[in-house]
């Protein structure tokens, strides 16, 4: 379904620009190394299976001639993957311009990591957590950092006392509450490179309801509900494709307008589908102490150490 408004169209030209895309495989991240390579820039597609990621360059390769494009295999649930995959893109190029933290997971049951993280909290925050500070050293004056957020962050609680969630899990709580982390992560570290001067800067964005895996991994009647073509005629009015839901994430990646601590989704009726507009998080998002607790606790638990001071 079409939908007027902001556009790949919009899109500045990147060419000349590299960008590391997360979860490039597939989804909305495939659909933003393909939006990026289209307007010209060089793309990572930095993914867990290496078969599915180097399939997913060979198709944007011949839908893009000439797209220049890398694979490299990554698995953020695992944080020695983490270090030696930015290990291995710091060692190739001297200089990035974009990272897109866009992979995720939604675990139907509770989960660890190898690193002993609850896996939805360690995969999608910390495991980019890592993956961020180590590849900062290479951004470019100027660069940028997307957190790719969703709306459930907006129900999400960050309980300091039951990380692991042994106490009370459920999939949806472990999901919202690592959507949450990542969006206080994403505002937090944009206070803290302005405090420190850094010329980089971080911003959000959500792609609304979008047809994706990990839609594709939710409950019988959801699956039904997002991907039946018999309901297309009624769910195209809120659910969009990965190219148009991966608009917003292009939107505060390239728009020259966009600065940072800010985030954009679709507008339209709550926020699910339409063009990508400015949009406005939860206050839970903006909460200060809760971002610099949350911060502190994940140096303390990856062991990694940003160096830059606190962002109030």
């Amino acid at each position: 379904m079409s939908r007027s408004g902001w556009a790949l169209s919009d899109a500045p030209p990147q060419t000349g620009r590299v960008v590391v895309v997360t979860g490039a495989n597939s989804g909305i991240g495939r659909a933003t190394a393909f939006g990026l390579a289209t307007l010209g820039a060089r793309v990572i597609l930095a993914c867990r299976n290496e078969k599915t990621a180097a399939e997913a360059a060979d198709e944007i390769a011949v839908a893009v001639p000439g797209a220049d494009l890398d694979v490299v295999q990554l698995d953020l649930s695992d944080l020695s993957s983490v270090r030696r995959a930015a290990a291995e893109i710091c060692a190739q190029y001297p200089s990035l311009d974009l990272l897109v933290n866009n992979a995720g997971v939604m675990s139907g049951r509770r989960e660890l990591t190898a690193d002993g993280f609850e896996v939805d909290f360690g995969t999608n925050f910390l495991g980019h957590f890592v993956w961020t500070h180590d590849l900062l050293q290479r951004i470019s004056v100027g660069g940028r950092v997307i957190t790719v957020g969703s709306h459930a962050h907006r129900t999400g609680v960050i309980d300091f006392d039951d990380l692991t969630m042994g106490q009370r899990f459920t999939s949806p709580a472990a999901y919202a509450r690592s959507k949450l982390a990542q969006m206080l992560f994403a505002f937090e570290l944009d206070r803290r490179l302005s405090a420190a001067s850094v010329p980089v800067v971080s911003l959000a964005a959500h792609p609304g309801g979008t047809r994706t895996g990990v839609m594709r991994e939710q409950n019988r009647f959801l699956q039904w509900a997002y991907f039946a073509p018999s309901l297309r005629w009624l769910t195209d009015r809120f659910i969009m494709d990965p190219p148009e839901g991966m608009l917003s994430i292009l939107r505060a990646a390239t728009d020259p307008k966009a600065a940072g601590g800010q985030y954009y989704g679709p507008t339209g009726r709550l926020g699910l589908a339409g063009p990508p507009v400015l949009v406005t998080p939860s206050a839970r998002a903006l909460d200060r102490d809760v971002a610099a607790r949350l911060w502190t606790v994940a140096e303390e638990l990856t062991g990694v150490h940003y160096g830059l001071a606190g962002g109030h």
